[in-house]
């Protein structure tokens, strides 16, 4: 990738980070919490969904937005429970899932990640400067493919399929409670934010979905890191679907009108990809021509 294109999309995530998504704007801090099933949850404020795991012999916490929301999530488990945290998983490296990790330093045991997200936090905190270097906080377990832990009467599975929306993306599942965190893997009916410059990979992406899909049960719960408000970021086997297919649309409809002799610039100007239109909806930070370039670009390599 050009070191204009990295910059680029560096910069448009790191703004992107500083805003509240629509499907979180409001800020109801401690009443934010939603149990799902068997103790496993989720919390919304600002930021990626915070997946949680809760009761009297275990506690975890997945991926930690900000670190005024994240002191937030903290001080209503607090509430909860007199337990220290276990572990916190970080779904992949970007701010709004990692800049709380500085929140709970001194509160978890452990923070655990695919093997690649050190690296990626940390050349994206060198981008913006040296204040957001300093205010990193990297996870001290990392693994390859697969790392699973017993914890309390749980079972947490990570298992990274390959590079999707990042190169260090992990698909986090609650075994007895049947629920799965997706991070970024899903954005429920919202144009993704794709990050070629650290490793995503928009084909392959399409194939983690399908293969998370057919690796769990179908009547597994899933949690989003962002979704449209009208959806929501709670779903079902089918939500995953849709995202696979939305990205193998993108890809189809991309190759097809450079097949066809287009340039990117003429194909950036379409404004929805038909059969999606759900997902161009008001106030969202992204657009369809940010997807169609990260996709020539990719079918240009």
């Amino acid at each position: 990738m050009k070191r204009s294109d990295f910059l680029r999309n560096t910069a448009l995530m790191g703004a992107a980070t500083l805003l509240p998504f629509p499907a979180f704007s409001k800020l109801a801090k401690r009443s934010n919490f939603t149990e799902i099933r068997r103790g496993v949850g989720m919390y919304t404020e600002r930021g990626g969904t915070i997946g949680w795991l809760m009761n009297d012999n275990a506690l975890v916490a997945v991926d930690s937005q900000y670190p005024q929301t994240a002191a937030n999530f903290i001080a209503g488990v607090k509430d909860k429970t007199s337990r220290k945290m276990d572990y916190l998983i970080n779904t992949h490296h970007h701010g709004d899932h990692t800049a709380g990790n500085v929140a709970f330093k001194d509160f978890t045991s452990h923070i655990v990640a695919h093997n690649n997200v050190p690296g990626y936090q940390k050349a994206a905190a060198e981008s913006r400067g040296q204040e957001t270097v300093d205010a990193q906080v990297y996870a001290d377990m990392t693994y390859a493919e697969k790392w699973s832990q017993d914890i309390g009467n749980e079972t947490i599975h990570l298992t990274h399929y390959g590079p999707a929306h990042t190169g260090g993306d992990s698909v986090v599942y609650f075994e007895q409670a049947n629920v799965a965190h997706m991070g970024d893997l899903v954005f429920n009916r919202a144009y993704p934010f794709i990050d070629p410059g650290a490793g995503a990979n928009i084909a392959n992406w399409v194939n983690v979905l399908r293969s998370t899909a057919d690796d769990l049960p179908n009547d597994a719960i899933y949690i989003f890191g962002h979704g449209n408000p009208k959806y929501g970021v709670q779903g079902s086997k089918g939500d995953v679907i849709v995202m696979s297919n939305f990205l193998e649309e993108l890809l189809s409809f991309v190759q097809k009108g450079m097949d066809e002799g287009k340039s990117k610039e003429e194909l950036a100007k379409t404004e929805v990809l038909p059969g999606f239109e759900e997902f161009a909806f008001e106030g969202w930070f992204l657009g369809l021509d940010f997807q169609i370039n990260t996709a020539y670009d990719e079918l240009m390599k």
